[in-house]
């Protein structure tokens, strides 16, 4: 904050082109922000379409609840897959829960 402040005042000084300075360094600051935060979430989250689009049956998952199982069957109107967790033990899970091929 007090690195804008110092901006803000230096170009308080008159001239144009200080005032143009100013907004070349915000536009800099937002370019900076784009490359190192938002870019790569949007990036993890096609990687994570991605792979649930490729589920099937027979994979190996991790749930975000800490849950590994294997897939046995799926829903798709419901966008539900069902996971083996145990011999005579399924669960139903919402399919953008599955967090990582296992």
């Amino acid at each position: 904050m007090n690195f804008l402040m110092v901006l803000l005042m230096s170009g308080s000084g008159g001239g144009g082109r200080e005032s143009m300075g100013i907004f070349v360094w915000i536009f800099l600051l937002i370019g900076i922000m784009y490359f190192f935060f938002l870019r790569p979430q949007s990036k993890r989250q096609k990687e994570h379409r991605t792979m649930l689009q490729a589920l099937k049956k027979g994979d190996r998952v991790l749930t975000a609840g800490g849950i590994y199982g294997t897939i046995v069957g799926e829903k798709e109107k419901e966008n539900v897959i069902i996971i083996k967790i145990a011999d005579n033990v399924k669960i139903e899970v919402a399919k953008d829960r599955v967090v990582q091929k296992a």
